[in-house]
C-alpha cells in the first residue's frame, strides 16, 4: 500500500508542476475585480419529534467568509461557522493559484473533493438535513493542497486530485507524517443535464485508515433533479465491517409569482450500514458510533426571489431501525421547519 501512496504522491506533484508550467500558455484573461467579497448564510430551524412529543429551536450554520483576488491569478478565501452544530469552526482557509483558464492549484484547508452530496454547502442543500452520506460516512474536510482542472470539449471532463495530512482541522501544529491522506474524483457532464461522478479516497477515520470509494450521477434539466449515489467504506486491515451508504432523491421545481420564485417538491431515500468513527474502545475494538438505518424523507421548499438567496424548507423524515439497534435521541422520526438565507 505504502507504494501505491509513493505513486500516487509523485504523479500529483508532477501533475501541479506540469498545471504551474502552463501560467502563460492559453490563458484566456478575464476581467476580475479586486475587492473584496463577504458571503454568509444563516440557517435557522425548528424540530418536532412525535415519538417523543417533544421540539427545539436551532442554529444550525451562521456562516461568515471573505474571498477575492490579489491579482488575475491568485485567489483566496476564509470562512468561519459561528454555529456548526453549536460549535465555532474554521472551515475554509485557502490561497489558490488559477494559471490557465480550466486548471487551478489550491492549498490550505478546505473540504476534500469528493462524492456529489458531501461537496455541497449548506445554501446549496436540497433537505433541511444532510444525507447519511454527507453527514457521517463521506464528511471531510482538511488540510493539504488539491489540483483542479477541466477538459473541455463536447463532453467536459472535470479532474480533481489531493493530498492532504489527516490530521484534521486542528492538529497541525506538532503534526508531521510520512503516510498522507489522499483523494481523487472525475466528473463526466453532459450538456443535457447528465453527470457522473466517481471518486475515491484514503482517509484517516479517529484512530484508523479508511478507504471509500463512491459512484454517483444525476440529472438535472428543467424543473428536475434526479441524483443518486452509493459508497463503500473500507477499514483497514478489516478493524471494522465495510460500510455501505446511499442516497437518492427527486425534485421537481414549479415557477410561481410575487413572494415566492419557485415551490419545489422533493422525495428522499437514503441508507446507511453499522457505522464506525474509527475510535478504539476499551477492548481495543472499533465502537459502533452509528447503527444501521433507513430513511425516508418528504419535503418542500419555498424559494424566496432574488437578491438574497432564500428557502423555507420544510422536511418530514421517517426512519427504519431494527428493534435491536441503540437509536440516539436526536436520529428518530421528526418534522423540520428551516429557513435559511445566503447573502
Amino acid at each position: 500500500m505504502r507504494s501505491v501512496l509513493s505513486s500516487f504522491f509523485y504523479c500529483f506533484i508532477l501533475f501541479v508542476f506540469s498545471v504551474l508550467s502552463s501560467v502563460f500558455v492559453g490563458y484566456a484573461q478575464q476581467e476580475k475585480t479586486f475587492l473584496p467579497e463577504i458571503r454568509g448564510t444563516v440557517r435557522g430551524k425548528f424540530e418536532y419529534q412525535p415519538d417523543i412529543n417533544k421540539g427545539r429551536f436551532g442554529v444550525r450554520n451562521a456562516r461568515f467568509g471573505i474571498s477575492g483576488y490579489v491579482t488575475e491569478h491568485l485567489q483566496y478565501k476564509s470562512e468561519v461557522d459561528l454555529s456548526d452544530e453549536g460549535r465555532i469552526r474554521m472551515l475554509d482557509a485557502y490561497v489558490r493559484l488559477n494559471p490557465i483558464q480550466n486548471g487551478r492549484f489550491t492549498i490550505g484547508q478546505m473540504r476534500v473533493p469528493f462524492t456529489i452530496d458531501a461537496h455541497r454547502s449548506p445554501h446549496e442543500q436540497y433537505f433541511a438535513n444532510r444525507s447519511f452520506i454527507a453527514k457521517q460516512v463521506g464528511n471531510v474536510r482538511d488540510v493539504g493542497a488539491a489540483a483542479y482542472y477541466k477538459i473541455q470539449t463536447r463532453l467536459p471532463i472535470i479532474l480533481e486530485a489531493g493530498i492532504f495530512n489527516g490530521s484534521g482541522l486542528y492538529e497541525n501544529k506538532n503534526f508531521w507524517t510520512d503516510n498522507f491522506n489522499f483523494s481523487t474524483k472525475l466528473q463526466l457532464l453532459s450538456p443535457s443535464g447528465f453527470n457522473l461522478t466517481l471518486s475515491m479516497q484514503k482517509s484517516k477515520t479517529g484512530d484508523v485508515f479508511t478507504y471509500m470509494y463512491n459512484g454517483g450521477m444525476y440529472y438535472h434539466a428543467g424543473p428536475w433533479h434526479l441524483e443518486a449515489e452509493y459508497m463503500l467504506k473500507k477499514y483497514e486491515k478489516g478493524a471494522f465491517p465495510d460500510v455501505s451508504a446511499v442516497d437518492a432523491f427527486i425534485c421537481y421545481d414549479l415557477p410561481v409569482r410575487r413572494l415566492f420564485k419557485k415551490i419545489s417538491f422533493l422525495c428522499r431515500y437514503d441508507y446507511m450500514g453499522d457505522h464506525s468513527n474509527g475510535i478504539y474502545g476499551p477492548d481495543r475494538k472499533l465502537q459502533l458510533s452509528d447503527a444501521e438505518r433507513h430513511r425516508a424523507t418528504a419535503g418542500l421548499t419555498f424559494s424566496l426571489a432574488k437578491p438574497f438567496v432564500s428557502d423555507i424548507r420544510i422536511n418530514y423524515e421517517k426512519y427504519f431501525y431494527s428493534k435491536e439497534a441503540p437509536i440516539k435521541i436526536s436520529e428518530q422520526d421528526k418534522i423540520v421547519v428551516e429557513l435559511m438565507t445566503r447573502f
